[in-house]
Formats: structure tokens, sequence, C-alpha cells
């Protein structure tokens, strides 16, 4: 079997994202997630200008040596755009490999290591009181952990407040939104949002929050020591980690579990924190880590140093990438919990999927593959809109970390 074409697929059913379709001459496609928010056309050109014609005449089961080839080949290595280009060809090769073999791609990763994959919902409110109603929503839905944003006193326009019903759409057609954002109503606010929480929610269900790379070393070190009572699962992101080191801080003065990593790209971005056990779970995500073959090796390098897997997965990236990430889940034996964001309703007539949500866990159907179909024709009449990500300001005008 010989890639005979590929090609992308830019489409905006509900909002943006970059399908990768490799064809064969044996008549199967295969489909990855090239979806970069806000800067999907990059990768679109990366791949279809520059990696398309790479992968003409080559076998499509040899994805050790084609990763490797886009990887090192390049010369100009990691990066967001280069990596979710890569990521987008090494699972749309997966794909390849389970249509052919006709099994489901968790069992290319080493089968089931568990029935299905617990995730968290996304619950939040303009004030204290809508976010804890809307997290009773989700456990009321049969979800056993929450995440929790608000709207807190002085911080009237905080990360994870947006549209959507059972997602969180930040992103905003034509230029980006502004939002203000202080330290200190923050960090008075978190510990009120989740003492309420606690009292109206119980102690059964599991609750999370992020941070969004927003706080220092010190302030993260607050939140965390004063968010211990209510024993959250985890705090997300709580500094910016490009400064690997910052988090030896935050690690030495609370017991709060960290997640970190959605915007690393590499097992290099993640080696320090994990071999450094300065993190409980690793949050980089499949699309924009080089896909299946390099999360793998996170995945297994951080069992050794306790760290569980806790992957991104919004709505800013495609089902195809949603079902890639459960298949991997399912396969790994330190998993840690998987988020989930409900696409809006019009993905539903581009992507069909075989993944299903059941007593707090998405579960993978047996179909070939990873299970989902890319409907190009329903794809044309959802045409590309540009959309940005909001910017972050301090109330002096500095820009800030959104």
């Amino acid at each position: 079997m010989r890639i005979t074409n590929a090609w992308t697929v830019v489409c905006s059913p509900g909002r943006n994202f970059v399908t990768l379709v490799i064809e064969t001459d044996a008549g199967l496609r295969g489909v990855g997630d090239a979806t970069l928010n806000g800067r999907e056309l990059a990768v679109a050109s990366y791949l279809d200008d520059h990696v398309a014609a790479l992968l003409i005449g080559r076998d499509p089961a040899d994805i050790e040596d084609i990763w490797h080839g886009l990887y090192k080949g390049a010369y100009w290595r990691r990066g967001p755009v280069t990596m979710t280009a890569i990521g987008a060809v090494d699972v749309a090769l997966w794909d390849l490999k389970g249509k052919a073999l006709e099994t489901p791609v968790y069992n290319l990763l080493g089968g089931r290591a568990r029935r299905g994959v617990t995730v968290y919902g996304h619950a939040n409110g303009a004030t204290i009181d809508e976010a804890v109603e809307a997290a009773r929503g989700y456990v009321d839905m049969g979800y056993r952990a929450v995440r929790i944003q608000s709207g807190l006193p002085g911080l009237e326009q905080p990360y994870g407040v947006g549209r959507g019903e059972l997602y969180y759409e930040p992103a905003e057609r034509g230029h980006p939104v502004e939002e203000v954002f202080e330290p200190g109503p923050y960090l008075r606010g978190v510990p009120r949002l989740f003492e309420r929480a606690r009292a109206e929610l119980g102690w059964e269900v599991d609750l999370l929050h992020d941070a969004h790379h927003r706080l220092t070393p010190l302030e993260a070190a607050q939140l965390g020591k004063s968010l211990e009572p209510y024993r959250l699962l985890w705090l997300e992101d709580p500094v910016a980690a490009e400064a690997q080191e910052s988090l030896r801080l935050v690690r030495n003065h609370t017991v709060t579990p960290i997640a970190i990593g959605e915007v690393f790209n590499t097992i290099f971005d993640t080696h320090q924190l994990i071999a450094e056990q300065l993190i409980d779970y690793i949050r980089t995500t499949v699309a924009h880590s080089g896909g299946l073959t390099h999360l793998v090796r996170v995945a297994h390098f951080a069992e050794v140093f306790h760290v569980r897997t806790g992957c991104h997965g919004p709505t800013d990236l495609s089902p195809v990438n949603l079902a890639a990430s459960l298949h991997f889940q399912t396969a790994v034996h330190n998993f840690g919990l998987q988020e989930y964001m409900r696409h809006p309703d019009e993905a539903a007539e581009v992507f069909d999927v075989g993944y299903w949500f059941d007593d707090g866990m998405l579960h993978v159907s047996d179909r070939p593959g990873l299970g989902v179909e890319l409907n190009e024709e329903r794809a044309a009449d959802f045409p590309y809109q540009p959309a940005y990500l909001p910017v972050a300001r301090r109330r002096d005008g500095t820009v800030h970390s959104w």
C-alpha cells in the first residue's frame, strides 16, 4: 500500500477546524487533526505546501520512519506549527493502519487498559452562584469531575467564562477582544468559589480549576495552599511553564496537585517537570505534540515518575483529536483524566464519530482506525472564518498572559 495523495480540509462548523486527509492506492483514507487555534491557516499551508509532497509514494505503515523524517528532516524542529502538522500526519497514519488491519487504534497501542475514559466538564458562570449551579448540572448528568471557573468580586472578566452550552468558546471572529486581569481579586475570590462548591456539591465529585498561566510562582503557591482544604483533583497551569524550575517553589509550598502542559509540543518541554516530579498530571495533547507516536513516549516516560496523563481537549480541537485522545487514554496505563467539551451541533454534520458519553466516561467503539469519518461535502458548507483568542491586560494596560 502506498500514499497517493494528501490534502487539508479547512472548515468552520461552529468553529474553525483543519483536517488532514491521507489517501492510499488501496482506497483507504486516514484523517488527522491539524487545528491550531487562531493560526489554522499556518498549519494548513505547512501541510499543503511543504509536507504533502513528501508523503506521496511512501508506505503508510512506516509511521516511525515518517515521523522522524518530518521532525529531523526539516532541521527547524519543534514549535506549535511544525508539531501540529507532524501530529496530523501521524494520527492519519495510525487511522490508516487501523483501517488496513480492521482494528481500533487502541489495539495498536497495546489494547484496552480500561473500559472507559473518565472525563471532566467545564462549568462556568458570571458569578459564583452561576458557576456552582452549572457544576451541579454536570453532576446531575453523571460527570464525576468538573472544572469550575467564575467571575469574582473585582474581576468580572476572568478566564474560563464564555459562550456556549456544555462547552466554552473564547475565540472571537474579527479582532481579538481584550480582558482585564488582576491577581489580587483572583487570589481572594477563587478560594471562596471552591468553599461554596464543596458546600453545595459535596465531596464525591472531583473539582478542578485552571489558572491559565496567569500567576507568578509565589502567587501560584499561595493559591495552591489556600485551596488545600477543598481537595482539588488538580490546579491547572498555575504558572507559565517556560521556566520549568519555577514549579519548584509551587511544589515546595502546597500539596494541591498540579497539571500542566497544554502548550507543550515535545517531550523535551516536559522532561524537567516530570523527572523532578514537579507536576502530577501532564496535559500535552495529541494534535499539538506530534501525534500518538510522540505522546506515547511522553506517557511512558511520565509513568516512571508517577505522573499521570490529562490530555488537553477542548473545542478548539476537532472530534478527530478527541477520538485520538480517547484511543490513547484507553490504552496507556498511567491515565489520569480527560478534558471533554461538547463540540457545537454543526460539527456532528461534518464529523461522524465513534465515541459516546455514559456514566461519567467517554467510550470508543470498535470501528477500525479512529472511528471518525469526515464529510467533505458538508464541510464545504461551513467556510473558514478568521477568529482570535482574547488578549489579557492588567488594569494599567500592561499585556498579561491570557
